[in-house]
């Protein structure tokens, strides 16, 4: 399934990607996408009420205003330095262990808002990443079992400040917290739907210029042990966001340098996940 969230009539609905491509209002259902709907095996409810009800959920026209394609989730857990290339354009190692950082909720934003260059930020860049999306309280899991805790996945933009980040001492979860600095979406993407997840073309363009452009096989750390390695240390629960790390051709990797200003316009998808488009603006207070 692809199912997704929306702006309607002033509140948040949810809708359903159909067998024919259209888009479908599927409120009618009548649950949120979230902690609660996954921990009650919503995708298994979901998925039998579609098979009799989703040909009579009213079509949605294609200019809809997407919200985030999960409700706020409890943790937004990123994976940093994951591609080999982006570690050495960082001037970093590759890690021997996953870098394990958090996105702060609050950045959570639809797919296609604005992104707010904070207030005294001059080194606001980009990430391409894919999304890992938790759909059971995961604690002590195998590796070998840890797909079975995956309930799906979408597209990420890892929005960091680096200055923020890397010169203002402490840990990375500053440079990366800011309002709009979560994208997500706009489709959560049912496992079953994606044939591999670490051979998935992941791209994006600013102002109509390929900076990214690379493929999920190109993981130093791939889906299960990301999982499992996190369980180790915290309890992932249904509706977690673990982002999975972002390639090579980020702003602070470019000769000279390029951050973000307003009037950018970012654009970034991943096969069978749909894209994204934001435009950057400064903060207005």
């Amino acid at each position: 399934m692809k199912i997704f969230r929306f702006e309607k009539e002033g509140t948040i609905s949810q809708g359903m990607v159909d067998k024919d491509g259209q888009k479908r209002d599927i409120s009618s259902f009548g649950h949120d996408i979230n902690e609660d709907f996954l921990h009650q095996n919503g995708l298994i409810t979901l998925a039998e009420w579609a098979k009799k009800n989703l040909e009579s959920c009213p079509i949605i026209s294609e200019d809809i205003t997407y919200s985030s394609c999960v409700a706020r989730p409890s943790k937004i857990i990123c994976i940093g330095l994951n591609y080999a290339k982006h570690a050495k354009e960082s001037g970093m190692e590759a890690p021997k262990e996953p870098v394990v950082f958090f996105k702060s909720t609050t950045a959570l934003c639809g797919p296609n808002e604005n992104v707010i260059i904070p207030r005294n930020s001059y080194k606001t860049d980009w990430e391409v990443e894919l999304a890992v999306i938790i759909g059971k309280k995961a604690s002590y899991v195998t590796e070998a079992n840890a797909m079975d805790y995956v309930a799906g996945y979408c597209l990420h933009n890892d929005y960091s400040e680096r200055a923020f980040q890397l010169e203002r001492s402490g840990q990375w979860v500053k440079g990366k917290s800011a309002d709009s600095f979560a994208p997500l979406g706009p489709f959560f993407v049912t496992k079953d739907e994606v044939a591999d997840p670490h051979n998935l073309h992941l791209w994006l363009d600013l102002n109509g210029k390929r900076m990214q452009d690379s493929s999920t096989a190109d993981l130093i750390f791939n889906i299960p042990h990301i999982v499992s390695y996190l369980s180790e240390f915290m309890t992932l629960l249904p509706g977690d966001v673990i982002s999975t790390g972002t390639p090579e051709g980020v702003g602070m990797g470019q000769k000279p340098q390029r951050y973000l200003v307003p009037g950018d316009v970012i654009k970034l998808g991943i096969d069978g996940l749909g894209e994204q488009e934001q435009t950057a603006v400064a903060y207005a207070g």
